[in-house]
Parts: structure tokens; sequence; C-alpha cells
């Protein structure tokens, strides 16, 4: 079969690698789309993988079309969108509850093989059925937008609050519309490029500009999120909470991005700031959100590119040029 591999550091090709085979409890699943992300980015430049080559892609759905002799849950011709995350269940962080954070913490697509691929194989318990009105080529919006419910269950943010968001690619603007349905008083939008910028506009942000001080909130923001891991948007952002409010950490930054806090103001204000780390038990509510059509695919994905073009993908997702860019084997 054809897939996109990550080769050694900067370097992607497409080429054929050997059709999978599901274990007892694993399926196969025919990629139907696979969408481009800054963890492949991070991965392309050396980071996150702990070896290469690698068959990248944790954000996918597509057809089952093989399962293995334990598998019950779905049959072949289920539509599925599949959690990437694979946790030891064994660990103190998995024994609690922060799966995500498992200290053998794996992949699809960042440790083992992913869906930027014709095939690709996942245990049956990642799979979620997608109901039939579904078009399984927009699905893959469904894993970033499980990153998202994760976020909001960190922020556990108050009917009523004023949000701020920095960035409006595909994550900032998942951040907008689950801050519009979770009871804000107003979202608003930071961003430097004016194509994404127009789009937080166009789903109906309560104010948009490139710089926060163009916004009229001099008292800050309850709820600020940063959704680009730039330094700069990281350092303004923590300048902008208001007393009592939160800051969120949401974009994935390089490892050597530093800021600097003001202890004093954090104490003196009581102000948190918190992470959020990919998927925790919030999967299928994004499966059961998107069915419900939470986001407008033609909104969110900009660019439906073929699988031959991944390293073009690749290049073009790294300019910041489009939204959500899927590749379509």
């Amino acid at each position: 079969m054809k897939a996109a591999v990550i080769e050694s550091v900067g370097r992607a090709v497409v080429t054929e690698v050997p059709d999978p085979t599901p274990g007892p409890r694993e399926v196969v699943v025919e990629v139907a789309a696979c969408g481009l992300c800054g963890t492949d980015l991070h991965i392309l430049q050396g980071e996150f993988a702990p070896k290469l080559p690698i068959v990248p892609g944790h954000e996918f759905a597509g057809e089952v079309v093989a399962v293995g002799a334990q598998v019950t849950e779905v049959t072949p011709g289920d539509q599925v969108a599949v959690d990437p995350s694979l946790y030891c269940h064994e660990c103190r962080y998995c024994r609690t509850g922060h799966n995500n954070l498992c200290e053998r913490w794996a992949a699809i697509g960042v440790t083992t093989a992913g869906g930027a691929a014709q095939y690709a194989v996942a245990p049956v318990a990642n799979c979620v059925r997608l109901p039939e009105h579904i078009r399984t080529q927009d699905a893959a919006l469904v894993e970033p937008l499980s990153c998202a419910v994760r976020g909001y269950d960190v922020l556990r943010s108050r009917l009523g609050a004023h949000v701020l968001i920095y960035g409006s690619g595909t994550m900032g603007l998942m951040m907008l519309e689950l801050a519009k349905r979770t009871g804000a008083a107003s979202v608003d939008v930071v961003d430097v490029n004016p194509a994404r910028l127009e789009t937080a506009r166009r789903l109906g942000v309560s104010a948009s500009a490139a710089n926060a001080d163009e916004l009229d909130r001099p008292q800050g923001w309850d709820v600020v999120v940063d959704a680009t891991g730039n330094a700069a948007a990281i350092q303004d952002g923590l300048d902008r909470v208001a007393k009592a409010g939160t800051f969120l950490q949401f974009g994935v930054a390089d490892y050597a991005t530093r800021v600097t806090v003001d202890p004093y103001r954090i104490y003196s204000q009581e102000i948190t700031i918190t992470g959020s780390m990919a998927v925790l038990h919030s999967f299928e509510r994004a499966a059961e959100l998107f069915a419900n059509g939470v986001l407008d695919p033609e909104v969110f994905i900009s660019d439906r590119l073929p699988l031959s073009g991944y390293p073009e993908a690749l290049e073009q997702f790294a300019s910041g040029v489009g939204r959500k860019i899927v590749v379509v084997p």
C-alpha cells in the first residue's frame, strides 16, 4: 500500500509499505482522510516521535475492512473515527485517571504507524462508530475536536466568562466554537494572519484583532487560551488574564520555548495557569458533538489533497496557508 513516511529529520516521502494485519483485538481501517497537525511538524523536526522512520497521521477516519479474531464490536463496512491514544493502563497516572499523562504514553501516528496511508491498524477500543449521515472524509476533524473538548474540561469555565483566544487556526477556531456553546459572554480572537482571522469573524467572534491592544477590555479576560504555541503570543496572553482568571496553554510549543511569569501577580490576583494535553475521556463526546453539527467541515477543512502530495501538504501547513489540511488516499 502507499503511505507517507517521515524517514528522517526534515524528510518526508510517499512510498510503498506492507499492508497492515490486525491482531486479535485490532481492526484495519481503509483511511478516508487524514488531517495534518502541528504534531506532524514536530515529528518532521525530530521531536515527539521516539524513532524514525514513522508513518505519521493521528487524525483519521475511514471504513473498517478487516477485523481480528476476537473483535465483535465492529464489522467490515462500519465507518469509524479513530482515537490515536495508546495507554498502558498500569502506571500511576493511568490508575488515577490521567491516562493522557501515561508514563508509557504512545499514539498511532507518533509511536506506531498512523493514518497517512491507504490503510491503518488500530485497537478496536479506539474506534468510534459514526452515524450514516456523517461523511467519513470530514470525520478526521473528530480527533482535534476531542482535544478541544479536553481543553474545556480543564478550564471548567463559568457561564458568562469573557474569553480571549490567541490563534485562529484549526484549534483556535474549535475553541471558539466550544466557547460560544459553553455560555461565554464574549469570545475575542487575536491572530496576525489576516486570512485566518477572517474565518474567525465568519464563525462569529465578539471582536478580533492582530493585537490584543486593539480590543477594548483593559481589565483583562476571565479566560485566555493560547492556541499558537508561539512564545510572543503566550507572553502577551499571560499579561491579559483578569483577576481570578485562568490562562490555558493549549497550543503545542517548541521544547525550547520560554516565557516569564510574575509570581506576585499570580498570588495576589489568584490567577490560574494550566495546560491541556491531547485527549482524555473526550473522544466519544467529540464524535457526538461532531455528528450533531458543532463544526461545519466546509469552513474548517480548507484543503483536501492527495496522499501522493503529503510532503507538499506539510510544507503548505508549515507556511500557515489554509486551515485544516487533510490528505485523501
